[in-house]
């Protein structure tokens, strides 16, 4: 498939708002490509790189040769540069990656170097997100929208499904749960009281909420995986959960769970504490000592053989109690009594730990979805936003970058709208950690102003949300502060605009 049709749909799906349109518009591009090529085409329409980090930034995408006038490049092609781009390491590498993108800049037209360039960049915001692209798959397939998005979430990857399904619309039938195969977890919508929370769930597992690091833990009797929210593989970085977990001496499991580091008193350690330990690889034996983890586990969606994940959570926590041992369970109860469960929520304050989540006892475990049946409840309100921009501080916060700019996640346009600034809650490690990440991310500056890609992720506490004509969402946080930075999480991965308004709102 050439380049040229892709960026011709680019171009399309970045030109309506129109949910339907945009499905339609890929659904026909994927009809017309090959099934492998098909994975590049859900890849690149959904600002993703199938190779990850290629090691270019805004600064390589200057001084590039002129460009073709007539469009060559197919979507192999692309590929096969960037996967080179990617590879190259060692002693001249630097030269060979710029020698290779201006081979491949050299035969882009001028409308597919502006698609190269964002997609490279990180930048490319059409709205081509995740649930419009896979009902794009299953209206080019003509299957199911519901079975391919369960099929992604098993297999972790809607690219490796649309392949599977463009080639035979039977080999949905083919995904299921495999052991070292991290799927995507099951997120929680929120409420702001146990009362709310348990109206909608009905009878539930009210369960405290770990201000920690969301692990998957994978067990094929002495092979055992631990992978973040994200998917990513870091067994290596933990390895005192690992020997927990063999201790366990189980011969196959999938477990959902939480590490965080705890005091001695087993009250939480601040959060960018535990996502520090947690996302460090260098220096491990060391930390280990100095930083424990601790591991906690609230559900099983693999036991011996048998899959939980259609399960009621009944029937998971019940597998859960008699496999592991009761000191990685997480305290909770089950309920439908608003009393209870407040003493719950109380008793995990009192603990130091967040608040509590109220899981609908009756429910299966809705792999990559923020299920309605998970709600989770927080005195403080928070939100997860991404930075947009930072401003260069004065007085005492010369030379760093220090109020940000905090922006929510919109699905409709794939951007995101700025709902205020902050610089308080931030510590002076915080401070030289950010200017140097948001640096490595400028896009461009103005006076004081550094603005960057959308990528850094920080939860935001904040005492409300007033109507604002400074904003273009109409509405601005109030007393907003850092909590800590998400690391854990992709821009992606954000709250919603629809999110913000309807905490304000209340609905």
């Amino acid at each position: 498939m050439q380049l040229a049709v892709v960026v011709a749909a680019w171009q399309e799906i970045a030109g309506t708002r129109s949910r339907r349109a945009k499905r339609d518009a890929i659904a026909s591009l994927l009809r017309g490509a090959a099934p492998e090529e098909a994975r590049l085409v859900v890849s690149y329409l959904s600002g993703v790189l199938p190779q990850g980090t290629v090691g270019l930034g805004w600064r390589s995408l200057q001084d590039l040769p002129g460009a073709a006038a007539a469009p060559t490049l197919s979507v192999g092609d692309v590929d096969a540069a960037l996967s080179r781009i990617a590879g190259s390491a060692g002693v001249g590498s630097k030269g060979a990656r710029r020698a290779e993108l201006h081979r491949l800049f050299g035969r882009a037209t001028d409308d597919e170097r502006r698609f190269l360039s964002a997609l490279i960049v990180g930048e490319l915001r059409q709205g081509a997100l995740a649930g419009v692209m896979v009902d794009a798959v299953a209206a080019a397939a003509g299957v199911s929208a519901t079975d391919v998005r369960r099929a992604a979430m098993l297999a972790g990857d809607l690219g490796t499904v649309a392949v599977a399904v463009l080639g035979d619309r039977n080999a949905l039938r083919d995904f299921n749960l495999k052991l070292m195969r991290p799927l995507q977890p099951m997120l929680a919508h929120s409420a702001d009281d146990v009362e709310g929370a348990l109206a909608k769930a009905g009878r539930a597992s009210v369960e405290w909420k770990l201000d920690g690091a969301r692990v998957q833990i994978h067990v094929a009797r002495d092979d055992v995986g631990i992978f973040t929210r994200n998917l990513a593989d870091v067994t290596d970085r933990v390895p005192e959960v690992v020997e927990k977990v063999r201790a366990w001496q189980i011969d196959a499991g999938i477990f959902d769970g939480e590490v965080i580091a705890l005091h001695e008193d087993l009250r939480p350690r601040p959060f960018q504490v535990t996502m520090s330990r947690f996302g460090s690889s260098r220096g491990v034996d060391d930390l280990r000592t100095e930083i424990p983890l601790s591991l906690f586990v609230f559900d099983c969606l693999h036991l011996n053989g048998g899959d939980l994940i259609d399960a009621p959570l009944e029937e998971r926590t019940s597998a859960l109690a008699k496999a592991l041992p009761q000191e990685v369970a997480v305290p909770g109860v089950v309920t439908t009594e608003v009393d209870e469960a407040r003493a719950v929520l109380e008793e995990a304050l009192r603990r130091g730990h967040e608040g509590v989540v109220v899981k609908a006892i009756g429910a299966p475990y809705e792999a990559g979805r923020r299920g309605a049946a998970w709600i989770k409840v927080k005195p403080a309100k928070t939100l997860d936003l991404v930075i947009l921009a930072a401003e260069w501080g004065h007085g005492r916060r010369q030379g760093w970058l220090s109020n940000l700019h905090l922006g929510a996640r919109d699905p409709d346009t794939g951007g995101f709208v700025m709902l205020g600034k902050t610089f308080k809650g931030m510590t002076d490690d915080m401070l030289a950690w950010q200017t140097e990440q948001l640096l490595q991310l400028e896009t461009e500056r103005d006076g004081i102003v550094v603005r960057v890609r959308p990528e850094l992720v920080v939860e935001v506490a904040f005492d409300g949300l007033q109507t604002s004509t400074r904003y273009p969402a109409g509405l601005a946080l109030r007393f907003a502060r850092i909590k800590g930075y998400r690391t854990d999480k992709r821009a992606e991965d954000a709250d919603t605009i629809e999110t913000v308004r309807a905490l304000h709102t209340g609905a």
